[in-house]
């Protein structure tokens, strides 16, 4: 089914940046660049809405029975449950199943994934939202499958994306299947953004140095930080720790989660990414630094574990250096 009526579901607590971006995706005149339009609406179960952190008050003249016929709704972010009564949170579960069983399709932002699982609308599907939220998404819907890492998954008629920037990722996903290459580049243009992130690209989520605590082994993975550039094998290890290496392969399983060389390489493209932020080293001395020895280990690593390339990574998040200006094409 084509889009061509886009409905917005405004609830008490609504992200205004999230809203914002599924509106400017969808809601914003484009026509003198003959870009194709959409008959956007923001549709809510209440006249005016209160803002996630009580910032403003939003109004919404339109009910949900405005959105009965559009082609896609979106649910932005959303912060609690309160401010409604059960009934006009079932109108809205209502409204979302309604969309789907007549072909027409559902979208969200970020944790407005969740008002998609309240409908039932993830179970048995691929799915995803922020990746501060994934577990807890998929303990309240454990039929969904949820994919913390990916920027946005489209299953069938229902599409969720992560952050902010993954939903106007997403946005554009939509508007790229409607109207092709060209007509998504120029919305891109004037969204001032890349034209085009895969679906499958990483959430770039900060790993953490260790995923349990470490009781016994604490000493030794502090000294490890400090020592990444070193090669290190379960025998040095485990002779560092007073342990057979079976034990010691053991106990570092139980108090990390992971293997020696899993935890190792983890750190290592963690200390990487650091670098690429921070400085202008080549990849060649990062790989270096971080223990890889080579550049193409380090890519094939950091590839695998992050979703991008170690270049494309700094391109996207290396900080402008005191005194640069930093300018970017747009086109």
């Amino acid at each position: 089914m084509p889009i061509h009526k886009v409905a917005i579901v405004a609830v008490p607590g609504v992200a205004p940046f999230e809203l914002g971006a599924a509106w400017e995706g969808f809601g914003v005149d484009r026509s003198d660049e003959d870009i194709p339009g959409y008959d956007c609406l923001l549709v809510s179960p209440t006249r005016s809405v209160r803002t996630s952190g009580d910032g403003w008050t939003i109004s919404t003249p339109h009910r949900l029975d405005r959105a009965a016929d559009a082609d896609l709704v979106i649910v932005p972010a959303y912060a609690g449950a309160a401010g409604l009564a059960a009934e006009q949170w079932t109108a809205i579960h209502d409204l979302l199943r309604d969309t789907v069983a007549r072909g027409a399709e559902v979208m969200s932002v970020c944790s407005g994934a969740f008002l998609l699982g309240a409908a039932g609308l993830l179970d048995g599907r691929r799915c995803t939202t922020h990746w501060q939220h994934t577990d807890e998404l998929a303990a309240h819907y454990p039929a969904a499958q949820v994919d913390p890492d990916v920027l946005f998954v489209s299953d069938g008629p229902v599409h969720t994306s992560a952050g902010t920037a993954a939903g106007l990722d997403l946005c554009l996903h939509l508007i790229r299947r409607e109207h092709g290459e060209e007509i998504a580049r120029k919305v891109a243009r004037r969204m001032v953004m890349p034209p085009h992130r895969d679906g499958g690209q990483s959430q770039f989520i900060d790993v953490p140095i260790r995923t349990r605590d470490a009781d016994t082994l604490a000493p030794l993975l502090a000294e490890l930080l400090d020592e990444l550039a070193d090669e290190h094998t379960i025998d040095d290890l485990s002779r560092r720790s007073a342990m057979s290496p079976r034990t010691f392969a053991r106990r570092f399983r139980q108090e990390t989660g992971t293997t020696p060389h899993l935890w190792l390489t983890q750190q290592r493209v963690l200390l990487a990414r650091r670098m690429l932020e921070a400085g202008d080293d080549s990849i060649d001395v990062v790989a270096d630094r971080c223990g890889f020895q080579t550049a193409a280990m380090l890519r094939h690593h950091f590839t695998r574990i992050v979703g991008t390339s170690p270049s494309a990574y700094r391109r996207t998040f290396c900080a402008a250096r005191p005194g640069r200006i930093e300018t970017f094409q747009t086109s």
